[in-house]
């Protein structure tokens, strides 16, 4: 069992410490907030070790689970690395794509392994059919949530859209090659909406849109490609799988058969993969050690984490 600590005891650093206690991979040893009234009602509600100081916490762990604002994530990483510590990051990885950067380089210097806490990777609905997923030439998502104070301190980009970023860039195997995007500021400082084409140089084309002020929650993904469309419903944790083939000599009464201009023939078929129960933050956090004991690529690794941020970033830049 990894001895791991947490910084941040926040809703997310609450659920994090509740998980690592529950792993069998991981020996909770503690945690750090330096907003010490919500520290000690943490520690005596739940009976969590409250260390004194990020330093203390980091001596006593060879995991730091960083879930603290993302303004402060370069600083906490930093600090783990230094002294030899593997670290779980939440996303996005840092503020900035040179601290991200900068991170990636640290821990390639000190041997340590890191990982993005991109959620998603593990929403069962997208594992359920990630390998079918095969050269998708367009994308479209929407991923929209009822307001919520919290995230605010970002864009949306940061708060909901890195998401969908980083699902996008973990099926295509291509370089961005074109962004174009718009994002509008409604109750927040930063932009609330947003909507991002990216074109790759592979001529995939990926629609993206985030709002953090919808009537109603939504995370929808779409991927179309030869001969099937795939969709993704990463709330309701469903998807579904629609292929085009030949048409057989003879086929069922019932088929779906559709016949284009020239007179070709195709039949539709529809697949629900069968979408498994799972804690998705759990099985991060526990893909996780399985990389540091194994000595693999985490699933979500920093140049991961970096990519999806620079990503984020031209985005950013167009409004």
């Amino acid at each position: 069992m990894l001895k791991a600590g947490v910084l941040g005891a926040g809703h997310l650093g609450k659920i994090h410490l509740r998980l690592l206690q529950q792993s069998e991979k991981y020996e909770l040893v503690g945690f750090f907030d330096p907003f010490t009234e919500n520290a000690e009602k943490v520690a005596k509600e739940f009976g969590y070790k409250l260390f004194g100081s990020i330093e203390e916490l980091i001596e006593a762990v060879e995991v730091v689970d960083i879930v603290t604002p993302t303004l402060s994530h370069f600083e906490c990483a930093k600090m783990a690395i230094e002294k030899g510590r593997h670290i779980f990051v939440e996303k996005p990885i840092t503020k900035t794509v040179l601290e991200a950067e900068a991170i990636k380089t640290l821990a390639s210097q000190y041997h340590v392994q890191g990982q993005v806490g991109h959620v998603e990777r593990f929403n069962p609905a997208f594992t359920a059919v990630k390998n079918k997923i095969d050269t998708p030439m367009f994308i479209e998502t929407h991923r929209l949530a009822e307001f919520n104070p919290r995230g605010t301190d970002v864009p949306v980009v940061l708060d909901l859209m890195i998401h969908d970023i980083d699902i996008i860039l973990s099926v295509i195997n291509s370089k961005v090659k074109n962004v174009h995007a718009s994002g509008i500021s409604v109750i927040s400082e930063t932009p609330d909406i947003a909507n991002a084409r990216i074109e790759f140089e592979n001529g995939c084309v990926a629609n993206l849109t985030a709002s953090r002020i919808s009537m109603k929650n939504m995370r929808k993904t779409r991927f179309f490609q030869k001969d099937a469309y795939i969709s993704v419903d990463f709330l309701e944790k469903k998807s579904e799988i629609v292929r085009m083939k030949d048409v057989p000599n003879s086929p069922d009464e019932f088929a779906m058969i559709l016949q284009n201009a020239e007179g070709v023939k195709k039949q539709i078929y529809f697949d629900n993969p069968e979408v498994e129960n799972n804690n998705a933050i759990l099985d991060e956090l526990e893909s996780f050690a399985d990389a540091i004991n194994n000595g693999t690529k985490p699933v979500v690794s920093l140049s991961q984490g970096a990519e999806a941020l620079r990503v984020a970033q031209m985005i950013i830049d167009c409004f």
